[in-house]
This record gives C-alpha cells, sequence and structure tokens, in this order.
C-alpha cells in the first residue's frame, strides 16, 4: 500500500534535513504505530503519507513516496487525498460545520460523492465510530473525545485506503484513549483499511499496532512487531521513548536469562513472566 523510497525532507527555513533516507514498505491494512522523542520526525514523516508534504510545505525533497500506485509528488493532492485520510492532533482547527451531521457531510459533498451514496455512508461513519446519537449535536458542547471520533468519523466517510491519526489521544483520558483505539483497530478488520497512528503512548500502540516504528533523528531506528521493538527498552529511553515499567522488568529477566519468552507489553504479561520465573 505504502512505499517509500529514500526520503529526505528539509523545510525551506530549516537548516538541516527533518527525515533522512528513509524507506518503508507497508503492507495493505497493516495498523502501524509510531513514535519517537518530541521533534524526532515522526510528524512530518505523516505528512509524506498524506501529501503535505510536498505539496503544503516547502522544502528540498528527495526520494518518493508512492501510495496504492500514486506517487504523492506527481499527483495532486486532492487525488492523494481520495486514497488517504487524515485525522490531525489539533482536532479544533480540523472541524469546519457547526453541526455533527454537517462535518461528516462536508467532505462528503466536496468530493462529490452521488447523492444516493452521502446517507449510507454518513450512518456507517457514525455507526462505526459508535457516535450515532450525536449525529444532530452541536459539535462546540461535545466532549474532547466526542470531537475526535467525530473527526475520524468524518474521515472514514470517505472510504479511505490509508488513515493517518497525529496524536489521536493526546487531550483523552486513558479510557477515552483505549476507547479511540478499539474502534480504530475495529474499523481496520473490518474494511481492510491501512491505519496509521502517531502516537506518544507507546504501551497504547503495544497493545494495538501490528507494527511499531521508532523514529529518532528523522530516521527509523527500530521497526518491527511490538514485542520485538519493546525488547530495545534500554535504547528506547536513551533516545526519549520511555517503555512501561512491565516491559523494562521483564527486559531485566531476560538479560539475567531468567526468562526466554518475548518483551511484555503490558502488566499482565509481565506477571505471566514473573510466575513462570517464579515456579
Amino acid at each position: 500500500m505504502i512505499e517509500i523510497s529514500n526520503l529526505t525532507f528539509r523545510y525551506r527555513e530549516g537548516s538541516a534535513p527533518v527525515v533522512r533516507d528513509v524507506s518503508l514498505t507497508i503492507p495493505d491494512g497493516t495498523f502501524v504505530g509510531i513514535t519517537g522523542a518530541a521533534g524526532s520526525g515522526k510528524s512530518t514523516l505523516t505528512y509524506a503519507f498524506n501529501g503535505i508534504i510536498p505539496h503544503c510545505y516547502p522544502g528540498d525533497f528527495y526520494g518518493s513516496v508512492v501510495i496504492d500506485g500514486l506517487d504523492t509528488c506527481t499527483a495532486s493532492l486532492t487525488d492523494v487525498s481520495r486514497l488517504v485520510g487524515s485525522v490531525c492532533q489539533d482536532i479544533e482547527s480540523q472541524m469546519v460545520s457547526s453541526v455533527v451531521e454537517d462535518e461528516i457531510l462536508y467532505g462528503l459533498e466536496n468530493f462529490g460523492v452521488p447523492k444516493d451514496e452521502i446517507g449510507r455512508r454518513v450512518t456507517e461513519a457514525l455507526d462505526a465510530m459508535g457516535i450515532a446519537d450525536l449525529r444532530h449535536r452541536s459539535i462546540a458542547g461535545l466532549s474532547g473525545g466526542q470531537k475526535q471520533k467525530v473527526a475520524v468519523a468524518s474521515v472514514i466517510a470517505l472510504e479511505p485506503r490509508v488513515l493517518v491519526l497525529d496524536e489521536p489521544t493526546a487531550e483523552l483520558d486513558p479510557a477515552s484513549s483505549v476507547g479511540v483505539f478499539e474502534l480504530l483497530r475495529r474499523y481496520a478488520r473490518e474494511h481492510g483499511t491501512t491505519v496509521i497512528v502517531v502516537e506518544q503512548k507507546i504501551a497504547l500502540l503495544s497493545e494495538y499496532a501490528d507494527e511499531l516504528l521508532i523514529v529518532d533523528g528523522g530516521t527509523v531506528v527500530f521497526r518491527g512487531a511490538p514485542a520485538e521493538v519493546l525488547a530495545h527498552s534500554d535504547e528506547l529511553l536513551e533516545i526519549g521513548v520511555n517503555c512501561p515499567r512491565a516491559t523494562s522488568l521483564v527486559n531485566r529477566l531476560r538479560r539475567r536469562g531468567l526468562f526466554a519468552g518475548p518483551a511484555a507489553r503490558n502488566v499482565d504479561e509481565a506477571v505471566a513472566a514473573c510466575k513462570e520465573v517464579l515456579a
């Protein structure tokens, strides 16, 4: 679905590249989590996925980004947007309507979706995000978590092949954060959509992502299944990525030869590992 070859990008006002020689292949239907310290280049990398770079941010662009066979440099941003739906970190800046239903209709009407399809898409998007009861509510009266779900619904109504979200749970409490990720995973599985999420909460990403990408200094320094990446908890800490304490505990047991299993993603897996060691 996504092929990135030797991507390097420097913002026009910058003195050095923010993304450096990144090459990636992401299969169709994969749920990918991206994390890294502040300023590591992870958000800039997502701008390459959805065509914001190079179409909106000027700078030096090297390499190529191909989405489902479409080169983001030569294709128009409109064509890229038909394939890639994006939810930005600042949800308020993404809202263009005052009522939930109108927010979802906005994108559909702008892309010229046939009238006989619009009703179905609005209903299915609301149902997918579990917010059918908010259809006629004012957006101004919604909670942060509800606005987040409306933003996602407005994008998936366009039925993109790829969904890119930049820190979708930044302002949400733990329960709401889990709820958003549950909805994203279910939607990805039911529709075969490729989902890419930039998120600081590595524990949350590890629970739901098929694959983790750790970005540092504009390059992908670790990539693999969550347990494979979490096995490098000490190296991750050195570059500003804090793993769960349960992960660090099990990794110490692994280093001492006391436990041969995979790195723990959560407390339950750490408890199981400790029971095995103590048995």
